[in-house]
Order: structure tokens, then C-alpha cells, then sequence
């Protein structure tokens, strides 16, 4: 696995910050914002500000590969490095290239390389636009570069289903391998989009938090004194493959991937139903594919985003699924520490599932405080982390359009 989040880099240091209970939100000083209305977000830190666990792109891409590609798809190098390394999965011979697959999700794709080119029209007119201008911005780019990269011949994709990616992503490299067409594949989620007009965008939809005076605070899902999500930035990925596959060239599995399930809403562009039943769909699939009954799960790890008809929406399905086991589950929202990445939410919470699995510790929820009245039943997890047994984690992804997507992470016990 690997890891590139608002609370640094590398899955282990991060894990150890989310179950310590810090915060990735801080104020926004990549660009100006001082007359505009949100002034947070989740914001991968560099090496200068965070010796520990900052990116240092130079370690990525030389400065002239650099001007080549997006933001999003330096953080998908980045985090398919310490992925890779990890597994040790660096195929050298043509019948192992062809058999693995680049399958690696985005929301929006090289969001700020379109707005920075319109800029450059604007002002400087059409001929003074870079020719990597298309390459960067476009959606399959992370999962393009990854395969050149590498020398990944398998299948490749790139699923755009905006904050339900990341896990569809997963999703697909599971089909892919299931149906033989690869026997290893690089997934997860990667976006980049800490932009003016993205964050006005969705602050246009009032769906962004302007808690701008305590960063940390803001993101508060599941909380009744929050007021929308904060944009994060990212990325989550995993290499996946059969236990066969794995055992027989040496390495040591993490986890199982145990189930996977996908559903639309078919109600509305941006909200789900009040009754969740879409989402409780997917979560129908992703345990019927597992062999699983609700009372086997012992922790969600809630798409929760800090919106009230989102999360409403989402318990509401859990409520469906889980029914009288609901409030013997622990649900936290991880996005409290690191804000709602979109694409690139479902690969690190994947990642978090895992981890949560293998460490039998429970991630909190960080400023709930206030819990909804009609959520008072239910373990959130408030503020600090918990131990617990954890056999099997299930993980939502749930997106504008409404797109869900589920997974199951298990335990892995040779």
C-alpha cells in the first residue's frame, strides 16, 4: 500500500497521526485567498514543512518531467512507489508486465492545469499554451503515466465517478483478476483539485465548510454544528493479486479483500435518498460477495463527509443493512482528519480499512462533540481511537450521480 494524504506521506506515518487524533485541515496559503469564502482544506504537506512525512516531488519526477504532468498524478507516482517497493512488485520480464493491470480512480483529474491554461489564454493568448496542457489534465493520465512508468502491459483504467472512484477503482482490479485477465493489479484513487474554482464550485452548492477560523474543527461529520466538507488532496493505492499469486512468489499479504459491491441511486445529480437505499445496495452486494452477514462486520468506515443530508443518507443505509447490529458496530468518518478527497477518498480509506484490520484499532471520529439526536444509539467513535478485535472492515464510497461503491477488507491469517 501507499500513501499520500493531508496528514503526510507513507501509510505508516500517517496511520500512526489518524489514530493519534491529528488534523490535516489547515489554512489554504498555496494561493490568495483572503477575499474568498472558504480558506481551509486538506493540503498534502511538502518536506520543507514536515521533515517526517512531507512530499518531496524532487524525489518523484525531475523538475522537467514535472512541467509534464498535474499535481494528481505526482501524488499517484508517489504513493504507487511506496506501493510497489512494498510489494515488491517491479516485473522485469514481458509475461509479468502483461499480466498486471493499472486501474487508479480520479473525481476530477488535472483540474488546476485547466484553469492555470484558461488563465494563459486569457492573458497571453493560445500559442503560449504548453503542449503537455491535454497530457495533464486528462482523467487516465495518473493510471497512464503509472503503466509507462512501470512498464505495466495489462489492462488499464480509470474509473471518473467522483467520490466513489478510488473504491471502483479497487473494485474493477478485483473483476479484472477474478476473470483471469490479470493477475496483478495496481489500484486506488488519486486527485488534486485545491483550486479557486473548484473550491467555488462546490462552495456554490454550499457544500463546503467556512469554519475558516479553527481548520482543525471544521471537519466534523456526523457532528449537528457542521457545516460542509473540507476539500482534501491526495492519493491511495494497493497492490492487489490472488493469495496463490502472492504465496508462490514470496510475499507476505496484508489483508483480503473480501467483497465488493456497486449501485446507483438513481434519485438526484448531487443528493442520495433519504432512505439510503442505493447505498444499502451496494452494501448488500459487497457482503453477499464476501459470504458475509451483517453481524460479521466489526467496523464501518463511514464515506461520512461532514454534510447533514449526506450523512443522514448514509446511516440511513447502514440502518437498512445492519438493522438491530447497527449500534453494536463502531462508525467513524476518517475524512474528520483529512477532509473529503473525492477521487481519492476510497483509496486511502481503503487503506485505513486494512489497517484497521491488521492492527485491531478502530479510527475516531475527530470533533464530534454533538452527535445528531437521532444518531445517539450508534458508536462513532468520538475523538480518540479504540481497540477492539476487527476481523472484517467495510469501507463506502459514495459520489455525485449517485454512484456507491463498497468494499470489505478482512483479516488475513495464513
Amino acid at each position: 500500500m501507499g500513501m499520500i494524504s493531508p496528514l503526510g506521506c507513507g501509510v505508516n506515518s500517517v496511520w500512526k497521526r489518524l489514530i493519534a487524533g491529528q488534523s490535516g485541515i489547515v489554512p489554504i496559503a498555496r494561493f490568495d485567498v483572503e477575499d474568498f469564502p472558504v480558506k481551509i482544506a486538506g493540503l498534502v504537506p511538502d518536506h520543507a514543512e514536515d521533515a517526517e512525512a512531507g512530499l518531496n516531488p524532487e524525489n518523484i519526477v525531475d523538475r522537467k518531467e514535472r512541467k509534464k504532468i498535474d499535481l494528481f498524478t505526482l501524488y499517484a507516482l508517489a504513493a504507487a512507489e511506496e506501493a510497489l517497493q512494498q510489494a515488491n512488485w517491479l516485473p522485469q520480464n514481458l509475461a509479468d508486465q502483461m499480466a498486471t493491470a493499472t486501474v487508479i480512480g480520479t473525481g476530477i483529474g488535472g483540474f488546476p492545469t485547466i484553469t492555470e491554461a484558461q488563465k494563459t489564454m486569457q492573458t497571453r493568448g493560445y500559442k503560449r499554451l504548453s503542449p503537455f496542457v491535454a497530457p495533464a489534465f486528462l482523467a487516465n493520465l495518473a493510471a497512464g503515466n503509472l503503466s509507462i512508468r512501470y512498464k505495466f502491459r495489462g489492462p488499464i483504467g480509470c474509473p471518473v465517478t467522483a467520490c466513489a472512484a478510488g473504491i471502483q477503482a479497487i473494485g474493477d482490479g478485483m473483476r479484472l483478476i477474478k476473470s483471469g485477465e490479470a493477475e496483478v493489479a495496481l489500484v486506488g484513487g488519486t486527485e488534486a483539485c485545491v483550486d479557486l474554482l473548484a473550491l467555488g464550485s462546490f462552495n456554490a452548492l454550499h457544500a463546503l465548510s467556512t469554519r475558516n477560523d479553527q481548520p482543525e474543527k471544521a471537519s466534523r461529520p456526523f457532528d449537528r454544528d457542521r457545516d460542509g466538507f473540507v476539500m482534501g488532496e491526495g492519493a491511495g493505492l494497493m497492490v492487489i493479486e490472488t493469495l496463490e499469486h502472492a504465496l508462490g512468489r514470496g510475499a507476505t499479504p496484508l489483508a483480503v479483500l473480501s467483497g465488493y459491491g456497486t449501485s446507483a441511486d438513481a434519485h438526484h445529480i448531487t443528493s442520495g435518498p433519504e432512505d439510503g437505499a442505493g447505498g444499502a445496495a451496494a452494501i448488500k452486494t459487497a457482503l453477499n460477495s464476501a459470504a458475509l452477514r451483517p453481524a460479521d462486520i466489526n467496523y464501518i468506515n463511514a464515506h461520512a463527509t461532514s454534510t447533514p443530508v449526506g450523512d443522514q443518507a448514509e446511516i440511513a443505509a447502514l440502518r437498512n443493512v445492519f438493522t438491530e447490529h447497527l449500534p453494536s458496530i463502531p462508525i467513524s468518518s476518517t475524512k474528520s482528519a483529512t477532509g473529503h478527497l473525492l477521487g481519492a477518498a476510497g483509496g486511502i480509506e481503503s487503506i485505513f480499512s486494512v489497517q484497521a484490520a491488521i492492527s485491531d484499532t478502530i479510527p475516531p471520529t475527530l470533533n464530534l462533540d454533538n452527535p445528531e439526536d437521532n444518531l445517539s444509539d450508534l458508536n462513532l467513535v468520538p475523538n480518540q481511537s479504540i481497540r477492539q478485535p476487527t476481523q472484517h472492515v467495510l469501507c463506502n464510497g459514495l459520489g455525485f450521480g449517485g454512484v456507491n461503491a463498497t468494499l470489505i477488507a478482512s483479516k488475513y491469517s495464513d
